[in-house]
């Protein structure tokens, strides 16, 4: 280290280093008399001894008692090593801002060079840092920066370390930093930031920021990057379905297009095209007769065929692919228009034109939690469509309602309750009345009694007489799901969410079996995670190992599960879940190719679009929706806006995993049933299945053909309402979770 390093270390820190014993005890007494004065801590007086002491040996808490510790420590350090021993420990582990511990880390962060080489005015800057890493950061902050810096050549002047003309020729150098490195961001920017809460939360924010930690998580790099890319395409494709919003801007003089493109020649000459990037460009031409249209993109031409940004009707914001004016895309786009565009790809030939897709930023929000089912280990996360526009995680703080999604958990509960795949529940109307009392308005007026109506309804305001737990599932059918938690009782329910890692509050009454009650992502992820683990319910693991600067472990976390559901339950919903994927609202994975697990959820007014779901060593689930909760728009289902996203991430996810079967457990055995009587069934039973059950629980009686049951069909309409038709899309909008 250069002399003048060391220097304008000690008259910034400790002027009377080499002086005293460990403790300066003046310094001490100084700034109490300035601490009582300000009220509050606003000085500490501890030397680079100190300093020393704390770091290595001490906690960062501010109490008289780790004062003391730190004295006697300083004491006991100053009789055992040298002065210099003293600096060379502080000055290669002291933390001095964005990421560098050390003088000579510092030294490459701030300017790009070894420590050998900094000039003095380099070296005063970095003395300056200690004090407060952040504040004084010359990238965040450069005026208190400077102020900083200007003080510790003052006090190398005062203390005699340098000349009257050193200190002006220091002030006056300019000083050029290194471009700033963003790291933390990096490829899973809401996994990465739920740590850093984990950690703040745990150990501080000095230990934190200043400990130098290894922190070893259980992201999976490549499967996080999946995750993202599945988000990106789901909500650009949802956003798409609504409708163009129109340019950004739109430019009309000559000077504002020639200023906007060399902007952003400016930005691309520090970082290249890259094919999958959306970036900002503007209309230079419009060729419809050739059916395309030439932007400029910096200094670069591109081409976005007519195909390409065929989508972009006029926005309309209930969503309906059928509504909205139709209008051609010459009375929608003009030259001028600044536009946001993706890069397909790079054309080898730097002369041609680069080709484009017309993009819009989508307004509505998306989460994805990916869990293995073995360890709990969450290996990928995404808590919005952008981290840099809105850092809420919608994956474990967003509490929404789950629709249909949350049906498996009272179907389950209802498993270990006498119900069966095959048990029979009559799909009738319903109508439940409820007292509820109004106070009155003026003081010592009687209360106001009245009666509120609630009537369940399946999608198409159809109702479907006898019908099997399976076909319930499969189907979605709301009004069975409410006579069987009626059934089983809403407490058993509420008791089996809570065995499947639900904690959020949920309300105890029938609307529960449709979803009404608000859970996380997370939540629901953990419970479709303990079907996939046979019952085992994982603890979520975000963080494998955490040590210290030394490399001593401050934490370590290994997989831990509890057993709150019988294989053979876990079994039979998974067999279940698995039906509802091959002939039900979660088909959109079939696309797979594999035995796949789980169901769709939709709220009241479509404000809430899920995807749960699972195969033999991953599970993963999928919300979108509007941080406002305003609806997604006519058919935007779980099954249209959130399974293309689980299945595009587990398509990638699996890319070269053999598939699997789901393991079968002792105590299962399958047994031919007849579908619409859910009896054994006979030699003349049309269509007979073979169904699952736990041993013992398979039913004795034969089905008999004519005594089977007759399906009908129920309607119940409020006057003037006519049924909705689903006949356009059956298995896409088959569920409806009217709440």
């Amino acid at each position: 280290m250069p002399r003048h390093l060391v220097d304008a270390f000690i008259a910034a820190e400790d002027a009377h280093f080499y002086k005293h014993e460990g403790v300066d005890y003046l310094s001490i007494m100084r700034a109490l008399y300035k601490n009582i004065n300000a009220g509050k801590i606003v000085q500490g007086g501890s030397t680079i001894t100190q300093q020393v002491a704390r770091s290595f040996f001490l906690t960062p808490e501010r109490k008289i008692s780790r004062k003391i510790r730190e004295a006697v420590l300083a004491y006991r350090i100053e009789k055992n090593l040298t002065k210099d021993d003293i600096l060379y420990l502080y000055m290669n582990q002291i933390y001095l801002g964005n990421g560098a511990y050390g003088v000579q880390a510092a030294a490459e962060t701030y300017f790009g060079k070894n420590v050998e080489d900094l000039t003095l005015s380099e070296a005063a800057l970095l003395a300056a840092l200690p004090k407060a890493p952040s504040r004084y950061s010359p990238y965040t902050n450069p005026e208190l920066a400077k102020m900083r810096h200007e003080f510790v050549l003052t006090r190398m002047l005062e203390e005699g370390f340098i000349s009257r003309e050193e200190a002006d020729r220091a002030l006056n150098e300019p000083l050029k930093l290194k471009p700033k490195e963003i790291r933390s961001l990096w490829v899973g920017p809401y996994f990465s930031e739920h740590v850093r809460r984990y950690i703040e939360e745990r150990y501080g924010e000095d230990l934190l920021y200043k400990g130098g930690l290894q922190v070893y998580t259980t992201m999976d790099v490549d499967m996080q990057k999946m995750a993202n890319r599945a988000i990106d395409y789901g909500l650009r494709a949802h956003d798409k379905r609504r409708g163009y919003r129109g340019p950004l801007t739109t430019l009309t003089s000559t000077e504002q297009i020639e200023v906007f493109r060399y902007e952003a020649a400016k930005k691309l000459n520090k970082r290249p095209l890259e094919a999958g990037k959306t970036y900002q460009a503007i209309i230079t031409e419009l060729n419809w007769k050739e059916k395309f249209t030439t932007v400029g993109l910096g200094d670069h031409t591109g081409i976005i065929t007519r195909s390409d940004m065929a989508w972009a009707r006029l926005y309309n914001p209930t969503g309906d692919p059928d509504g909205g004016e139709k209008v051609s895309l010459d009375k929608i786009f003009r030259v001028g228009d600044v536009i946001e565009v993706m890069v397909k790809s790079i054309p080898e030939d730097e002369t041609r034109p680069i080709p484009l897709r017309l993009e819009q930023a989508p307004l509505a929000q998306a989460a994805l939690l990916a869990m293995e089912p073995a360890t709990g280990y969450v290996k990928a996360m995404v808590g919005g469509g952008d981290f840099s526009n809105s850092q809420f995680n919608r994956a474990i703080q967003a509490i929404r309602q789950p629709g249909s999604a949350f049906k498996p958990v009272i179907y389950t509960a209802a498993l270990d309750k006498d119900f069966t795949p095959g048990s029979i529940v009559i799909d009738s109307p319903l109508v439940f009345e409820e007292e509820v009392v109004l106070e009155g308005e003026a003081e010592g007026e009687e209360p106001e009694i009245t009666t509120q109506t609630w009537k369940p309804r399946n999608y198409g305001e159809k109702f479907h007489g006898p019908t099997t737990i399976r076909k319930a599932l499969t189907k979605s059918r709301n009004v069975v799901t409410i006579k069987v938690l009626k059934d089983i009782g809403v407490k058993h329910a509420i008791a089996y969410a809570r065995k499947l890692g639900i904690e959020s509050p949920l309300t105890e009454d029938l609307s529960l079996a449709l979803g009404s009650s608000g859970v996380t992502l997370l939540e629901l992820t953990r419970a479709f995670t303990t079907f996939a683990a046979m019952g085992l319910r994982p603890e979520p693991v975000f963080v494998t190992k955490i040590l210290n600067r030394e490399g001593r472990v401050l934490e370590e976390n290994r997989s831990s599960s509890e057993a709150v559901l019988s294989p053979e339950t876990s079994y039979i919903i998974t067999d279940l879940l698995q039906g509802v994927v091959e002939n039900g609202t979660g088909w959109r994975a079939k696309a797979l190719k594999r035995p796949v697990a789980g169901k769709t959820g939709t709220t009241n007014n479509l404000n809430d679009a899920w995807f749960l779901g699972f195969v033999p060593g991953l599970a993963a689930g999928v919300w979108l929706g509007y941080d406002s909760e305003q609806p997604l728009g006519q058919r935007e289902t779980g099954s249209k806006a959130a399974s293309p996203i689980w299945v595009k991430f587990m398509k990638e996810a699996l890319h070269g995993v053999p598939p699997k079967n789901f393991p079968i457990p002792d105590g299962i055995e399958f047994v031919k049933i007849d579908p619409e009587t859910g009896l054994l069934a006979a030699p003349s039973t049309k269509n007979p299945i073979f169904e699952v059950f736990k041993v013992g629980t398979a039913p004795t009686e034969v089905s008999e053909i004519e005594d089977r049951p007759q399906s009908v069909d129920f309607f119940m309409l409020d006057s003037g309402d006519k049924p909705l038709d689903d006949s356009t899309e059956p298995l896409d909008t088959s569920e409806d979770d009217l709440i």
